[in-house]
Formats: structure tokens, sequence, C-alpha cells
């Protein structure tokens, strides 16, 4: 639950709004990979994969990745936010890839504290307390039920301040 809700939406596309959009391509120049995408995705990436394409099956061999991941947990893959950032910490590591995430603040769940907190290079906690993410190319007005929050995977933490503190705090990760 979160703040006494369910979270019971069985949706797994909810589109990022244009305005992140818009600050990722600014921070990147252009994206190569979207392994989370949608039919309705506004962003422009050289490569999507769309379900029932797994992402997270797939090469992640590329310079800039923009994930913003399902944010509950797949009961059928058995898989959740913490194996979408392990996969792009492995492609960090490997590749020297540069990776951005849109992910819900929980700050005291696992994939923060043994992946973001030890691996990540920035954060910015968006001053959105409730992100309006799409749904079928339309903002969903209801908002998302949770503080967001961009992660940086990455060796430019100036640069990732510089684009990303119009929409929140930002903080290093030492």
């Amino acid at each position: 639950m979160i703040d006494n809700r369910k979270n019971i939406s069985l949706k797994k596309d909810w589109t990022t709004p244009p305005k992140y959009i818009e600050s990722v391509l600014e921070f990147f120049g252009k994206v190569d990979l979207d392994p989370c995408s949608n039919e309705y995705s506004l962003m422009d990436s050289k490569v999507k994969y769309i379900l029932p394409i797994d992402g997270l099956k797939e090469s992640w061999n590329y310079k800039t990745i923009y994930v913003n991941p399902p944010y509950g947990r797949d009961p059928d893959k058995k898989t959740s936010i913490k194996d979408w950032l392990e996969k792009g910490c492995s492609a960090y590591e490997k590749y020297n890839s540069e990776i951005l995430y849109l992910i819900p603040v929980a700050t005291n769940t696992r994939h923060f504290k043994d992946i973001i907190f030890k691996k990540g290079k920035g954060i910015c906690f968006l001053e959105d307390t409730r992100l309006r993410f799409y749904n079928k190319g339309v903002e969903d007005k209801k908002g998302a039920p949770m503080s967001c929050c961009m992660v940086y995977f990455g060796n430019d933490y100036d640069r990732f301040e510089s684009v990303f503190r119009k929409y929140g705090k930002c903080f290093e990760i030492k």
C-alpha cells in the first residue's frame, strides 16, 4: 500500500509527461534505448522495446538509455523495479552507458539501498508530488499516488543537475 491506498492498476504502460521527455532529450541529445516503451510513448528513441517484447531480456548495449519502468511487481514474470535497476546498472558498468530512470521515491527499499545509493551518480526528487503520467496519449488528471524522482547513472553529475534542478532538489550520490 502507498499512503494507505492500494495500487490496483493492472496497467503497465504509463507514459512519461512531456516536460520530462524534453529534459531527458536536452540532457542526452538523443536517446538510444527506451526498454519500457509503449505504443503511446512520447519518447523519441532510436530503439524501443514495446510489450510483448520484454526489455529485461533484450540487450542494453547502448550509450544513452531512458527507463520509466513498471512501478509494481509483475506477478507473472516475478520482476520489479529492482530488476530494471540491476539491468541498467549492469549496462552502466559493462558498456559505460548513461541511464536516466523515472521511478517512485522509496528510499527504504532494497533497490534504493543496494543499487541507487551504492552505484548511482545523482538523484532529483521531483517537486510534482502527484506526477501526472499520460495514459493512451492523454494526461491522467488523477496523478500518481506517490512522489517520483529522476535517478542518474553516468559520469556527469553537473550536467544532470543543470538540466533537472528546475524540477526539484538534486543530490550527487557519493
